[in-house]
C-alpha cells in the first residue's frame, strides 16, 4: 500500500472533462490538439475501467465551439447524455448545474482536464480547490494558443493549490497495481501510445 499522502484512488476520485469540443480544440497551439484529445480519451478509458464517476461539460455547442469530440461521445455515452451544456459561462464552476453535478459524484478528489489550459481548465480547477476539493490538473490533456498563456496559467494554478500532473502519472496513481484486472487493461492502453513497446508486444 502506498504511503503517499492524499493519494488519488478510484474510490475517492471523479474525472471532470471541460469543453473538449471540435472547434475549441483548434485553439491549441502549444501542443498537438490530437495529442490533447488522445490523452483525454485515455483518461476516459481509465475512468470506465476503474468505475469512476465522470462529469462532462460543454459550452455553446451550437456556436463555433461545436459539439463534444466524437471520440469522447463514444467512450462515455452515459456521461455525454448527462453532460452540462453551458449557455456561455466561461468558468464552468460558476454554472450551478456543473457544480451540482461535481458534488453529486460524492468524491472529494477531482482529476480534471480542460481543453484549453488558459481558459477552460484554470478557472474551474482553482474554484474547486477553493471549494475544498483536491484537484489534479492533467496538463498533457490541455494546451493554450501561445506559450506565455500556458506558462502563466500553470503557475497560477499551482500557486492556488492545484496539483499539476500528466495522463500516465494520473492513471498509474489510480491503478497502483498493473497486475489487477483494471491495471492489466490500462497498461495495454498506455503501451499502445509507445511505438517501441508495441514492437516488443
Amino acid at each position: 500500500m502506498s504511503n503517499i499522502a492524499n493519494l488519488f484512488t478510484p474510490e475517492t476520485t471523479a474525472l471532470v472533462l471541460v469543453d473538449y469540443q471540435v472547434g475549441t480544440l483548434q485553439l491549441i497551439r502549444t501542443m498537438s490538439s490530437d495529442e490533447s484529445l488522445r490523452n483525454a480519451v485515455l483518461l476516459a478509458k481509465a475512468a470506465r475501467a476503474l468505475k469512476m464517476p465522470v462529469v462532462l461539460t460543454t459550452s455553446q455547442e451550437d456556436h463555433i465551439q461545436g459539439p463534444l469530440a466524437p471520440a469522447l461521445q463514444h467512450e462515455l455515452p452515459d456521461a455525454y447524455e448527462q453532460r452540462i451544456k453551458r449557455a456561455g459561462i466561461v468558468n464552468a464552476w460558476t454554472d450551478p448545474k456543473f457544480e451540482a453535478a461535481v458534488r453529486a459524484t460524492g468524491r472529494h478528489n477531482l482529476l480534471m482536464g480542460g481543453v484549453t489550459t488558459d481558459i477552460c481548465l484554470i478557472f474551474p480547477s482553482i474554484n474547486a480547490v477553493q471549494a475544498g476539493f483536491a484537484v489534479q490538473a492533467v496538463l498533457d490533456a490541455s494546451g493554450s494558443t501561445y506559450p506565455d498563456q500556458e506558462t502563466l496559467s500553470r503557475r497560477r494554478m499551482e500557486q492556488e493549490g492545484v496539483v499539476l500532473t500528466t495522463t500516465n502519472t494520473a492513471i498509474a496513481e489510480l491503478v497502483q497495481d498493473w497486475s489487477s484486472p483494471a491495471g492489466s487493461e490500462l497498461v495495454k492502453l498506455l503501451a499502445s501510445t509507445a511505438p517501441m513497446m508495441q514492437a516488443m508486444a
